[in-house]
């Protein structure tokens, strides 16, 4: 038991809590998997994906973004959302097999 306090003690649980609560939303987590099928999307292709307004997408982009989740890039007015690493795509992707599994109970 002690072993796995002092290694637990190791990592910033709150860091990774606030990951998953980006997540939480069922429009970021939809964004989210959209941006893990796609290099990058711009945020009207986001929009149209989810089935949410311009404002809505560029709103939750934003917060993807300001949680590390997310990057962007602008190219003239346009805005391009793509997922911040390799790592967040796994999660996506692993989320999403592990549901297919019929893990998750809704």
């Amino acid at each position: 038991m002690n072993r796995v306090k002092e290694s637990l003690s190791k990592h910033n649980t709150f860091s990774v809590s606030k990951l998953f609560k980006a997540l939480a939303d069922d429009t970021r987590l939809k964004i989210a998997f959209a941006l893990s099928e796609e290099d990058e999307l711009c945020v009207c292709d986001v929009a149209n994906i989810v089935e949410c307004t311009i404002a809505t997408a560029s709103h939750h982009l934003r917060l993807l973004r300001n949680m590390g989740l997310a990057k962007h890039r602008k190219d003239g007015k346009l805005v391009f959302y793509s997922l911040d690493d390799e790592h967040v795509k796994q999660l996506i992707q692993l989320a999403f097999t592990h549901e297919k599994e019929g893990k998750v109970h809704g």
